[in-house]
């Protein structure tokens, strides 16, 4: 049968995948927590669960195409915002099935994990996933606390409008203050993070890995907080862990 990613596109499906690549480390993590014995490839960058034991198809970005071919996978999952459309294309020129999320707010997520799950891998809804929803399904909090999310530093990068992580972010209570730039991932001056009216600014450990000695440092104005990337930024079982240890930073 035929079913339709995220993105409309036709994908071939013949009956529960056995064999499955993953290119995006939440997927990599969801599909692992699920049914660990079907994931055969992941990326170097899927760092759980911590003791996962597959073969390793390079980064995101730069997938090795042959070794992914090599490992004869039914699905490959990948993600529109964090693989190329080329890699995708390549590989589905080559005969292999390609089920692509688009994720952009926590709903979203769900939904896209949900067809994931019951049309692509043709498997039944996971427990957590199930849970999550629940987790989720709640009415959207007064905003208490406004914050800033940089990504990246020198140059400073901050979580702008349609994302994951300000989506989270709001649902939690947080307004972040970037939020109707128009981009995405907008370059800003340090000013404009540490400025009076920021009440806290939320350093994740991912994309770039802010530490205690690499990060609060800059910042005179608003007060910090290291936080978890995974967290933040990644859909899958993460998101029940999310609820309960992000929300604490809304005061």
């Amino acid at each position: 049968m035929v079913v339709h990613d995220d993105m409309g596109h036709p994908v071939p499906v013949t009956g529960p995948a056995r064999r499955v690549v993953s290119l995006v480390p939440s997927l990599t993590e969801a599909i692992a927590h699920t049914r660990r014995e079907a994931l055969v490839g992941a990326t170097d960058w899927c760092t759980r669960p911590a003791d996962l034991d597959v073969a390793r198809v390079r980064g995101t970005k730069n997938p090795d195409r042959a070794a992914v071919a090599a490992l004869r996978p039914d699905l490959v999952v990948a993600n529109k915002e964090e693989n190329r459309e080329l890699d995708v294309r390549r590989l589905r020129e080559a005969g292999i099935p390609v089920w692509v999320t688009v994720v952009e707010t926590v709903p979203q997520a769900l939904d896209s994990l949900t067809r994931l799950f019951a049309e692509a891998l043709r498997w039944p809804l996971p427990r957590w996933l199930a849970e999550a929803r629940r987790a989720w399904s709640g009415p959207v909090p007064e905003a208490r606390t406004r914050v800033a999310i940089p990504v990246w530093r020198d140059p400073w990068m901050v979580v702008g409008s349609a994302t994951f992580a300000g989506d989270l972010a709001r649902r939690l209570g947080l307004a972040n203050v970037f939020a109707a730039h128009p981009d995405r991932y907008p370059t800003v001056r340090l000013a404009d993070i540490d400025r009076p009216d920021v009440n806290l600014v939320l350093l994740p450990d991912e994309p770039y890995a802010f530490t205690a000695d690499d990060g609060p440092e800059a910042f005179h104005r608003a007060p910090t907080a290291l936080v978890s990337g995974r967290l933040l930024t990644w859909y899958g079982p993460s998101l029940l862990e999310a609820r309960e240890e992000l929300a604490v930073l809304a005061r």
